[in-house]
């Protein structure tokens, strides 16, 4: 099938859920059909890469969904309009001082090491709750959604994951902090989405089922 097919038939499956739409690796031009077929929101998972094409995409908002160095908080700043993978209170507090010498608030997801795996970055689930203070601090940051990649396990696997993810995504979001505004739970890859969504996802990230297998 075609980008604008496969763009047509997730659009169907996701419903109200929102759709971001992953980009790592696609040539503008791929990407732009993408826009064309209705995808407003693009998801890029390495900064240089995104810096290197964005002149050549069409107008879209443009989530980093990627595991960001520190090296790179002060351009992911400048770039992108949400910023899904604050996986660390170290990079919360760049990515506000960055933001704060460009006088932006930066929205930020909050990630989440849902999975307890030690290869993989995010906060803890006790760890997220006890940092929230902390970040309420941060006044060039606003949280408004939570992020998690579950164990690379088959789709009903990963349901108990995503559950668990529901369940701290309708806790926090109680917080009534200025910015703590958690309204979004991004969860749910081309592989899992459909279930993701079951279990209550506001956003899915799929890449390779609308463009294909990615070759790296």
């Amino acid at each position: 099938m075609s980008v604008d097919e496969n763009v047509k038939r997730i659009f169907e499956e996701v419903g109200d859920a929102t759709l971001i739409c992953v980009t790592k690796t696609v040539e503008p031009a791929r990407i732009n059909e993408a826009i064309r077929a209705g995808v407003t929101i693009i998801g890029e998972n390495r900064v240089q890469e995104f810096e290197e094409k964005r002149d050549k995409i069409l107008p879209c908002e443009v989530h980093f969904i990627g595991h960001l160095q520190t090296n790179k908080v002060k351009r992911a700043v400048q770039l992108f309009d949400v910023i899904q993978s604050a996986d660390s209170m170290k990079v919360l507090k760049k990515i506000n001082k960055r933001a704060r010498a460009i006088d932006k608030i930066q929205m930020v997801f909050l990630q989440v090491n849902i999975g307890n795996e030690p290869q993989k970055h995010g906060l803890g689930l006790d760890e997220i709750k006890q940092v929230i203070p902390e970040i309420a601090s941060l006044k060039n940051v606003c949280v408004k959604g939570l992020m998690c990649i579950p164990p690379y396990v088959s789709p009903e696997q990963a349901r108990p994951y995503f559950r668990k993810m529901k369940s701290l995504f309708d806790e926090l979001k109680q917080e009534n902090r200025d910015n703590i505004d958690i309204q979004e739970l991004s969860m749910g890859m081309s592989n899992d989405y459909m279930v993701a969504i079951e279990e209550g996802a506001t956003m899915v990230r799929v890449g390779s089922a609308i463009f294909g297998e990615r070759e790296y």
